[in-house]
Order: structure tokens, then C-alpha cells, then sequence
């Protein structure tokens, strides 16, 4: 329980400093979390320029609207995904929408399509980062190092039931950003863009 608790007690802080209009605690949220926040809005982008305006843009609402987070509904790290998801995908959709008017080419399905696959991928970027060490590596060894279960668990140090346990799991959590990602407003915290 107190392993838990500890991030949980520094969101809430983080909450209250920033709903206090702590600068400082703008700048530790930044530090913390801005290469995360960058990240997935490059995911859902893919352009560098617009990644770094999701990422002012996320940061600029956090400190104008601090109590929007509730650390009741989960961690803070969650919420920045979630937000950082909801906006890039807006921006993605505006853009597209732009594009189709002026060039008149594609289809509004073709950049639903689009927005839908950008948001299944950011979030399965998350969900690989904040997955559970042991299992993004036996991930890792299995994907990227193309490790069967038994090389797996070889070298992990591991029983191969382990291994196979690992695997299973982190491809489970891997499968729910397809799930979790609908695109609109989600009703929560909960994933989708």
C-alpha cells in the first residue's frame, strides 16, 4: 500500500502546489513529464512542430485550469495522457479537416481512419511506458530480439511459465489501446483520445 500511496500523495501535492499558483511546481511538472507529453503528441502528429505546440499547449492548461486534474480519478501521469491525447488528436482532426477542404482530396473516413490509428498508437506507446519492467522486457526480447518464451525466459532468468505468463499479460495490457481509444471526449481518465 505504501508504494502506491507515495505517487499518489506527490500528485495531490502537485495539485494543490500548482492550484496554488506555484511556478515551481509548472516547472517540476515540466521536467517530469514533458518528454512523456512530447512524446505522444509526436506519436499522434508525427511532426515535430506540432508535438512541441501540444506540448505548450498541455502544460499552459494545466497551470490555467489546475483543478480540472482529481487525483481521485487516477495518477497524474494518466491525466497528462489522456489530455495530451485529447489534444493532439483535436489538432490532427482540425488540420486533416483543413487539408480535405482546401485540396478536396481523401474522405472524412479516410481521416477518421487516420485519427483513429494515431490515437490507437499513442496509446500503446503509453502503455508500454508505464508497463511493469518485468513484463515490457520480456516484451522487448520478444519483439524487438525476436525471443521465443524459452529464450525468453533464458535470459531473463526465469521459468519458462513465468516467461509465458509475462508475455501474456503485457500483450493483454498492449490490446486495450485499441479498446480504450474511440476517439472523442472520454469519460474519465480511462484512455481514449
Amino acid at each position: 500500500m505504501a508504494n502506491t500511496d507515495i505517487p499518489q500523495r506527490w500528485d495531490r501535492t502537485m495539485q494543490q502546489r500548482l492550484a496554488r499558483g506555484e511556478a515551481a511546481a509548472l516547472g517540476e511538472l515540466y521536467d517530469r513529464f514533458a518528454s512523456l507529453v512530447r512524446g505522444l503528441a509526436h506519436r499522434v502528429l508525427g511532426e515535430e512542430t506540432a508535438a512541441d505546440g501540444i506540448t505548450r499547449e498541455v502544460f499552459a492548461h494545466v497551470w490555467q485550469h489546475p483543478e480540472s486534474y482529481d487525483p481521485r480519478q487516477g495518477p497524474l501521469r494518466t491525466w497528462l495522457a489522456a489530455l495530451t491525447r485529447r489534444l493532439a488528436v483535436e489538432r490532427l482532426r482540425a488540420t486533416g479537416t483543413a487539408a480535405l477542404a482546401r485540396a478536396g482530396k481523401g474522405s472524412a473516413e479516410e481521416l477518421e481512419h487516420r485519427v483513429r490509428r494515431a490515437a490507437v498508437a499513442a496509446r500503446a506507446d503509453y502503455i508500454a511506458q508505464a508497463m511493469p519492467v518485468p513484463l515490457r522486457a520480456a516484451l522487448e526480447l520478444a519483439y524487438f530480439q525476436r525471443r521465443d518464451y524459452r529464450q525468453t525466459a533464458a535470459d531473463l532468468g526465469v521459468t519458462e511459465d513465468e516467461a509465458r505468463r509475462r508475455l501474456r499479460l503485457g500483450l493483454q495490457l498492449l490490446a486495450t489501446a485499441h479498446d480504450a481509444c474511440v476517439p472523442g471526449t472520454p469519460p474519465g481518465y480511462g484512455g481514449a483520445a
